[in-house]
């Protein structure tokens, strides 16, 4: 069974090297000293070449069966390839005696995610999903206004990831139903659900409007959902609107957060895919800061002030990923940066509101 020392790197492969494994992934890895970026897995000849160019020594594989036939050199791969094979990688590589990271969506249906945690605690592997708007801007600086109790209670909470891309640019997404994992709400909507439970806790979706607005959409493009969330002890209730939508012409804020003392509202997007896009890294000067135009507002009507937004910090994922892995892995006392109970949580919403919207589901 592979282990790693708290003197050796983890030895890693990153499977696709599209978005996800080129920006979100890759460069964080190699940016971290507790990692070794070994195997990059794409069948695309361009990325090989461009993988190959930018980190020199890395060998490139076609795709994630070449990686598990190199499993005895390895202690981790991070799947960055479609929904509909995030299940069976993940099994067979925690079956070779690997830790694992998904990204999200972990996986398409939700009895699959548990199934995938039950293995891996009978095995002793780590395992975990890259939910790393949990490390966005926006989503910092909330969570820090409600520990300084600026906002009083919140009571209703609102976030949206809107766009205009009214065609789709990869073939995969293009082809891919609800069954493989195609659409926004499995993209952009395990974002926004994972952050507002995180924030305020268990949840059940009370409204859900799903759309296919694309004519060559074949899941879903436009999504408004509201969760009821339980709301912590001695706090009020918290409701959630979340807005996921690709065919918006006018994007509004980013997050609106309103409490019994005051409101806090965030337009714009946190830039760090943009610096990881452009080849910047997490050790530059600047990463993950926004310009000071581009900060929120705080307090109510009349009473606004401009508040600083945290630096975002996705390469904090990796950091605690590699202290756990370090510690002793599965054994280790120390917190997973994402525990995958809580988008298997996520993945039940989202399961619970095609229901209640009467779209096709999953299983």
């Amino acid at each position: 069974m592979n282990g790693t020392s708290a003197e050796s790197p983890i030895r890693t492969a990153v499977v696709g090297y599209g978005l996800s494994g080129s920006v979100f992934h890759a460069p964080l890895i190699a940016a971290d000293s507790q990692y070794s970026l070994d195997v990059i897995a794409t069948s695309d000849a361009g990325r090989q070449a461009a993988a190959v160019q930018r980190y020199p020594g890395v060998t490139t594989v076609p795709d994630g069966d070449a990686v598990l036939a190199l499993a005895a050199g390895l202690d981790l791969v991070v799947l960055g390839t479609p929904p509909a094979t995030h299940y069976r990688l993940a099994k067979a590589a925690l079956e070779a005696g690997l830790d694992v990271v998904v990204d999200k969506p972990f996986v398409v249906r939700s009895a699959e995610g548990q199934e995938l945690i039950e293995l891996a605690a009978r095995l002793g592997r780590v395992l975990s999903v890259y939910q790393n708007r949990r490390w966005d801007n926006g989503f910092l600086t909330i969570r820090k206004l409600m520990d300084a109790g600026e906002l009083g209670d919140v009571t209703r909470f609102e976030s949206a990831m809107e766009r205009w891309s009214p065609s789709i640019s990869k073939s995969w997404k293009a082809a891919a139903t609800v069954d493989d994992g195609g659409g926004i709400f499995l993209d952009l909507g395990t974002h926004l659900l994972d952050m507002a439970v995180q924030l305020f806790g268990p949840a059940e979706v009370i409204h859900a409007e799903l759309h296919a607005r694309r004519a060559q959409e074949k899941a879903d493009d436009d999504i408004f959902v509201v969760l009821r969330h339980a709301g912590r002890k001695g706090r009020p209730a918290v409701t959630s609107h979340l807005s996921m939508n690709v065919m918006c012409a006018q994007p509004g804020p980013a997050f609106r957060v309103l409490g019994t003392t005051a409101g806090y509202t965030k337009h714009g997007i946190d830039p760090q895919e943009a610096q990881l896009l452009a080849g910047a890294l997490p050790t530059d000067p600047g990463y993950g800061v926004e310009p000071q135009e581009a900060h929120g507002e705080l307090g109510t009507l009349g009473d606004l002030r401009r508040v600083a937004t945290e630096p975002g910090a996705y390469q904090e994922f990796y950091r605690i990923l590699g202290d756990k892995i370090h510690d002793g892995g599965a054994a280790s006392a120390l917190p997973l940066p994402v525990d995958p109970a809580g988008p298997v949580e996520v993945l039940k919403l989202i399961e619970q509101a095609r229901a209640l919207a009467q779209m096709p589901t999953s299983g």
